[in-house]
């Protein structure tokens, strides 16, 4: 084998993978060795490769900072060692006998030190599984997914906030829903009106500031603004921060200090997440659009500038100390009320998968990611030129070298206010679609994560917050994802639009498996009453995005095809086929299909319970069209009001509750049918 070609399997590059249709493709040498150099092993000639190779092998020379095991199974340990010692989070010690270089298994998942050959090492047991909808309730539970900037409350607001999804809790409690799902509330950039996307974050460990809601926490309300029918965040954002800063500047002590205390156990990463808002909102005010524009003396946080900017900018760092607090305290309030109202699982977040190259995660944890490179998708038939999310996350090399630290912090402030997670792009836990900075997307190469383990830690940290985990699992599915996703109990998405049989008509709700999540859609996909009026073609036909194979009066026969065919499985052509424009009774039945699902929990966007045809967000474009800019058209709880958007969301309900009347599968069987390797 070729050194480069050798260096990148011991990396975990792949020089080969396959298309949507199962075409075999390769990956250029130099694109290897770009990624390879990025990685931080250079190999763009013989003696660079030969010394990379070198360093790997001394690498697995290395005592591991952690080892991931999970209960009742024995765990392989280095060579050599005869006896270890065990500390658990309790504090108690014991001898641990080491037969054959393989600890036997431990029963209880946490955490323990394990201390061998003078080296103390992190042993991280994982149960066998996370939690599931039964350890929350008995039964089928079903719920919204909702965009939180486009509600509306009854005091006017350019863009929604925690106290609006406060309301939404309590209006959807009321109606029996046990889950409510909400787009990432990630940080975003303070106050700066361009990076509004919330799958763009500065970080996933902290919150959107501008979300949070003063009036929950008995403080002053924000004061009323005008909004119109879309978002302009270039407006509604600095004038928000600005609100923030005068609320900060009215506080008395008893505030401050109370703000202190809770701010307390957060310890140096909440203030160096200060820090960097306070370092971004300077530098942003003279055109630097993320850290790498910053003077060279403020991009490492540890150089004594930065110190001297903290020292110098105390009240400002202060000050975004506050509306962290504020955002954290007010998210935990709505979560509360969502329990004490009887929803049993409360809030589903939603983690990105990844981060603004620009951003605080970036400039803070270095040395666990990716640096010059970006992640997105390999070319297919939607992006024939592959997909570049101009995102950045997480190294491979980076989280080993932690201990991954970094991971399992994510996973833990996401699942610290909420009831459960939805991990984005879940694919990326096993491998993730690299791009070599200034280069195309179809430059890239599929590069391998320590799958299991990362699967292994977030059952830990579901299982210590007796939390559920949704892995998204649409598009091309790794080899053997599917399996470990069902064995840890995680729930997949069972999406309308793309369950599909061999024969392209849509299966029946009783086929989806039970360890799933039913849909209606997501943010990124048509309404069923824009996909019925035809709504995603007009934008597809306007914004030139049509198969390049296709006229739009193809796609029109085509739709006309599958409305026949949705209908069919919806209906069993029971009533006759509503013409394009009357979607309103195809909405309902979407609605009752998913309800009455195999799926233990059934999700529908609030834009099919109220029957809307626009969708959040169009993948693939930025400014031509109005991505997370909708708002709803009045406040939620008169639009819930309305007879035929209670008539929808009862529908739902009452489909769950039918389905409970049959039997309940138990199991959660791996089944996938539809995508590639």
């Amino acid at each position: 084998m070729e050194p480069l070609h050798r260096l990148a399997e011991a990396i975990g590059i792949a020089r080969q993978w396959r298309s949507v249709e199962g075409t075999a493709q390769s990956v250029s040498d130099a694109s290897l060795a770009m990624i390879a150099t990025a990685l931080g092993y250079p190999a763009q000639n013989a003696a660079e490769i030969a010394h990379s190779l070198l360093q790997i092998e001394a690498e697995h020379c290395q005592p591991p900072k952690m080892i991931v095991t999970e209960v009742g199974i024995s765990t392989p340990l280095s060579p050599g060692l005869c006896r270890a010692e065990l500390t658990g989070e309790d504090g108690v010690t014991r001898a641990i006998p080491v037969k054959d270089w393989v600890l036997p298994p431990v029963e209880r998942p946490g955490y323990y030190r394990l201390s061998f050959g003078g080296h103390d090492v992190t042993l991280a047991v994982a149960p066998k599984s996370c939690p599931t909808i039964n350890d929350f309730a008995p039964g089928k539970l079903w719920g919204p997914a909702i965009q939180i900037p486009a509600l509306r409350g009854e005091t006017m607001h350019p863009f929604g906030d925690f106290g609006d999804l406060d309301d939404a809790v309590r209006l959807f409690a009321n109606r029996g829903a046990d889950v409510l799902a909400i787009n990432p509330v990630h940080a975003l950039f303070p106050g700066n009106g361009n990076d509004f996307s919330p799958y763009s974050p500065s970080s996933r460990l902290y919150l959107n500031a501008a979300m949070g809601a003063p009036e929950l926490l008995d403080l002053p309300p924000i004061p009323a603004r005008q909004g119109g029918a879309l978002i302009n965040w270039a407006d509604a954002l600095p004038k928000r921060l600005a609100d923030l800063r005068a609320l900060f500047d009215s506080l008395d002590d008893a505030v401050h200090g109370r703000v202190s205390r809770d701010n307390a156990s957060y310890g140096g990463g909440l203030r160096r997440q200060a820090l960097f808002d306070a370092l971004d909102v300077h530098f942003r005010a003279t055109g630097a659009n993320g850290w790498q524009e910053w003077p060279e003396a403020y991009r490492d946080p540890e150089n004594g500038a930065v110190a001297v900017f903290a020292a110098e900018n105390a009240r400002e760092v202060e000050f975004h100390l506050f509306v962290q607090w504020l955002a954290r305290e007010s998210l935990a309030k709505v979560q509360a009320h969502a329990r004490e109202a009887g929803m049993a699982i409360g809030l589903l977040a939603d983690l990105a998968v990844g981060v603004h190259p620009g951003g605080a995660d970036s400039w803070s944890m270095r040395d666990a990611m990716l640096q010059g490179l970006t992640i997105g998708a390999p070319p297919d038939p939607l992006g024939p030129h592959g997909q570049n999310w101009m995102l950045t996350g997480f190294s491979p090399q980076g989280l080993k070298r932690s201990g991954y630290a970094p991971w399992i912090e994510t996973i833990r402030a996401a699942l610290r206010l909420t009831g459960g997670l939805r991990i984005d792009h879940a694919f990326g836990l096993s491998r993730l679609w690299v791009v070599p900075e200034g280069e195309a997307s179809h430059a890239g190469a599929y590069l391998a994560y320590p799958f299991q383990d990362l699967l292994r830690l977030a059952a830990l940290e579901a299982h210590r917050a007796k939390a559920l985990i949704i892995a998204e699992d649409l598009g091309t599915m790794p080899p053997g994802f599917a399996g470990a996703i069902a064995e840890k109990k995680m729930l997949g998405m069972r999406v309308l639009w793309f369950e599909r049989a061999a024969d392209e008509g849509f299966i029946g709700g009783s086929d989806y498996t039970p360890c799933s999540v039913a849909m209606t859609g997501t943010h990124d996909t048509p309404t069923v009453a824009g996909w019925w009026s035809g709504r995603d073609l007009e934008w597809a036909k306007a914004l030139g995005r049509l198969p390049v194979d296709s006229t739009a009066a193809q796609e029109a026969d085509r739709r006309d095809w599958d409305r026949g065919l949705l209908w069919a499985t919806l209906t069993h052509d029971a009533a006759p086929r509503p013409a394009p424009n009357d979607p309103k009774p195809v909405v309902e039945a979407a609605l009752r299909h998913i309800g009455s699902a195999a799926s233990q929990l059934a999700i529908a966007p609030l834009e099919d319970l109220l029957a809307e045809r626009e969708q959040p967000n169009l993948p693939g474009t930025v400014t031509e069209h109005p991505n997370w800019r909708r708002r709803l058209d009045a406040p939620l709880a008169d639009l819930l009001e309305k007879p035929e958007n209670a008539a929808r969301i009862e529908v739902l309900a009452s489909a769950r509750e039918a389905a409970e009347d049959g039997l309940l599968p138990t199991a959660c069987l791996g089944r996938d049918l539809r995508r590639g390797g």
